[in-house]
């Protein structure tokens, strides 16, 4: 069984953060572990308090894990602060000097709550940048492409100057601009290095009836990354791992006072 790594905060309802990432990595018949940056107090429509890891804990959890298992895949979501970023860089900055070469790290770089509530620190956005540089793939929405990038997405236009400068600027093998946010279509743009030139894809979205659900930016990052953890190529990962988000879309169901994916 494939085995990928999720370091990310912990949500308690379960609907999104490091809890969300190993349902969604089971679902894919794919093995999940775990590294914990952040505890947080949340109810699934707000988000109440953050509390960071000690760096030095994330770090522990880091080279304990990966000098026993080496990870097919690496997803990482929140990050909660400048220290824990730097310490799960310098984490994997060990694995890929390893023999066998890096493996693919897809990066969710989550900024805020749907709320609105911060979930890293503006200090950290450097440190953020710094971990995209060579990863497989970079999943921001259209604010955190704005804030990352300096360029506004309102815009197709402004989409691809930004998805550009992940590549260009900050060195990420690809990005994919999630629309979600966009008042019209929620298409989806993918740019990737090819050669010299960086390519453009975008890929039509679709609103499903019901509205949004805790938890989709999170499942997304972390379908692709199981899928890289099984062999698939990036753009068969990215379709697939779309399509199996607008399906656990299709079932969400409400629970208390908010919706949640059902994967299926």
């Amino acid at each position: 069984m494939p085995f990928a790594l999720a370091i990310a905060g912990s949500d308690p309802t379960g609907g999104a953060g490091l809890q969300a990432d190993l349902q969604v990595f089971r679902a894919h018949g794919v093995h999940g572990g775990g590294i914990v940056t952040a505890l947080t107090v949340q109810d699934g429509r707000k988000v109440h308090q953050v509390l960071p890891v000690f760096p030095s804990v994330v770090a522990n959890q880091l080279r304990s894990l990966l000098a026993a298992i080496r990870p097919d895949a690496v997803k990482i979501g929140m990050l909660a602060s400048d220290d824990v970023a730097r310490s799960v860089a310098l984490g994997l900055g060990a694995l890929a000097q390893a023999g066998g070469g890096p493996p693919p790290v897809v990066i969710d770089p989550v900024l805020f709550a749907s709320d609105g509530t911060p979930l890293l620190e503006r200090r950290a956005q450097p440190a953020l940048l710094a971990l995209c540089r060579g990863a497989a793939l970079v999943t921001p929405n259209l604010h955190e492409a704005e804030a990352l990038t300096e360029r506004s997405t309102s815009t197709r236009e402004g989409c691809e100057e930004a998805a550009i400068a992940f590549v260009e600027e900050h060195g990420a093998q690809a990005v994919l601009l999630k629309g979600g946010h966009r008042a019209g279509a929620p298409d989806d743009l993918l740019a990737w290095r090819e050669g010299d030139e960086v390519a453009l894809r975008w890929l039509p979205g679709e609103r499903i009836e019901g509205g949004g659900a805790h938890g989709t930016g999170c499942a997304l990052s972390s379908a692709i990354a199981a899928r890289l953890a099984r062999g698939e190529p990036l753009a068969g990962a990215v379709a697939g791992a779309r399509a199996f988000v607008a399906e656990a879309l299709r079932r969400a169901e409400l629970r208390g006072s908010a919706r949640f994916l059902v994967y299926p």
